[in-house]
């Protein structure tokens, strides 16, 4: 009875060893553990460790939308706009700090450990004084894939070289910007302009997808923007001065020559906590004739819009509170004159890190939810601010980048500035372009449209219809970046039909390409319509 009672003491204690070491937790020293009339007390699972789950890990290819979730290095971030290739490790910062991302906390990838199954004791013990512990299982592995390419789905961001199937056919991506409109036109194998952004591959480009234990749902496709209706297809776009000027006095929108398709009023004022005002030119007639100048221009087909910037200075919105200032007030005053919309000429504060990169867009976005889907937006910012991010990334360098990117959806056009700032350095070779050259404006609009990196990170290009380029209107209109009528042609054509190009040339046509910006209608109107009437006649031949 004695060796018997011993016998069954040393199998429970090796039992509680072989699940944990917990003694207690199995009765050990117990009355019941050792008397030899039962089984032995069923172990008790450990506690579940909390933890914060990590999400999933930040890819370097995978563009991201704001509001995505994503892991890095332990910690949890959310990107606060749209943002590819910058990593959330070193590219976050608090809400408002100008980085794309924003710190959630550590995150823990371990999951919650799982208790070791308790062996069910023998009722009657067994000769062996060591039980044998039950194998781990092992696990089954996970079968390679065979190479395969996923669907098209429009809306989503895809990556220059991302192979896709379609309608029965496989497709290289070769121009990011429209590969990820989502418009029905460019739909790989359908659409009437695929071929524009899409080569047909066979099936042996798909990769091979790498294993993952859990698939990731496809993301709800973000819908098509609405483009702006009634917008010329190849447009000339020319800023009319609300002020006087060695141009000479404001004159009524009336008499703005019909050649202009976009007539962009310059400028509304600062007035404070980002609210906006603007006060007419008493040389533009009453605001009953302004008013009844603008809804005749747009009776024509043309678009009217409010220039914020300039040389009134910059708007300043930087918080919440001053982004549903800037939005009310600004809905306030195109509701009162019938304009379509806004054009931001915003540079004086816009820097890297600084709150208007964060919070401009945040108010552009609820004006357009006041405006509706006909709210047309542009931006003029010195080419500094958006192709100089190749240059040198930092300070004014790129500072338009992030608007630009949170913006995509709402941005009509973006046409930069192409003037009083010296030559521009770009991907395609190694000394400048010279400011106002053909090959600089072509160069420049491929970048815009195809395009480039800035700091570590890749600025994904632009649907061909959002882009035009920024020129003076003549030799007195600005400081540099003078261009001729010729040049303006040729670059026009070699964007659009791969004609007339000179050193720097497109990776293919862009049709939709569209137009031309300049400062200024006054000016031109002062020196007898130089550039007005053969820009015009040049944007007419286009396809």
């Amino acid at each position: 009875m004695q060796n018997t009672r011993l016998r069954n003491l040393i199998q429970n204690m090796l039992l509680c060893a072989t699940s944990g070491g917990l003694l207690v937790a199995c009765g050990g020293g117990s009355d019941s553990a050792g008397n030899g009339t039962g089984p032995a007390t069923t172990p008790q699972a450990p506690p579940a460790i909390a933890s914060t789950a990590c999400y999933a890990a930040w890819d370097a290819a995978t563009a991201y939308n704001g509001g995505a979730l994503v892991s890095a290095g332990g910690n949890n971030y959310v990107a606060n706009w749209w943002t590819h290739n910058e990593n959330p490790a070193t590219n976050s910062g608090a809400s408002g700090s100008g980085k794309p991302w924003t710190g959630k906390g550590a995150c823990d990838a371990t999951p919650t450990p799982t208790s070791t199954p308790t062996p069910t004791p023998t009722p009657t013990p067994t000769p062996t004084p060591i039980p044998t512990p039950t194998p781990t299982p092992t696990p089954t592995p996970t079968p390679t894939p065979t190479p395969n390419c996923s669907p098209y789905v429009a809306g989503t961001q895809y990556l220059a070289g991302r192979v896709v199937s379609n309608a029965g056919g496989f497709y290289r991506c070769d121009v990011a910007g429209w590969c990820s409109t989502g418009a029905s036109a460019y739909e790989p194998g359908v659409g009437w302009a695929w071929n524009s952004a899409w080569t047909s591959v066979t099936a042996s480009a798909c990769p091979t997808p790498t294993p993952t234990p859990t698939p990731t749902p496809t993301p709800t496709p973000t819908p098509t923007p609405t483009p702006v209706p009634g917008l010329a297809k190849h447009a000339l776009v020319g800023y009319w001065h609300n002020f006087t000027n060695p141009s000479g006095n404001t004159y009524p929108i009336a008499q703005v020559s019909n050649d202009w398709d976009v007539i962009v009023v310059s400028f509304g004022d600062n007035a404070g906590g980002g609210n906006v005002s603007f006060t007419l030119d008493p040389g533009a007639g009453s605001e009953a004739q302004f008013i009844a100048d603008i809804k005749a221009k747009q009776a024509q087909g043309k678009k009217v819009v409010l220039s914020l910037g300039g040389q009134n200075g910059s708007v300043s919105v930087g918080s919440d509170a001053e982004a549903t200032n800037f939005a009310n007030s600004l809905y306030g005053i195109i509701s009162k004159y019938g304009f379509d919309g806004i054009d931001l000429d915003l540079e004086n504060g816009v820097a890297q890190g600084a709150a208007i990169q964060t919070y401009l867009p945040v108010a552009v976005k609820k004006l357009k939810t006041k405006v509706g889907a006909s709210f047309y937006l542009s931006m003029a910012p010195e080419w500094v601010y958006v192709e100089g991010g190749f240059t040198s990334y930092g300070s004014i360098w790129g500072a338009y980048i992030p608007i630009i990117n949170a913006l995509r959806d709402e941005l009509t056009i973006l046409h930069p500035q192409y003037y009083n700032n010296g030559d521009i350095y770009t991907p395609f070779q190694a000394a400048p372009l010279r400011a106002g050259s053909a090959d600089q404006l072509v160069g420049t609009a491929k970048m815009l449209i195809e395009g480039f990196t800035y700091g570590s990170n890749t600025f994904a290009g632009l649907r061909p219809d959002q882009v035009a380029f920024g020129v003076p209107s003549g030799r007195s209109s600005a400081n540099s970046g003078f261009t001729t009528s010729a040049d303006v042609s040729n670059a026009l054509n070699c964007l659009t039909r791969l004609l007339n190009c000179g050193t720097i040339v497109p990776k293919q046509a862009y049709p939709g390409f569209r137009g031309v910006m300049t400062w200024s209608i006054n000016w031109d109107k002062h020196d007898g319509y130089n550039f007005s009437v053969p820009a015009k006649a040049a944007l007419n031949t286009l396809p």
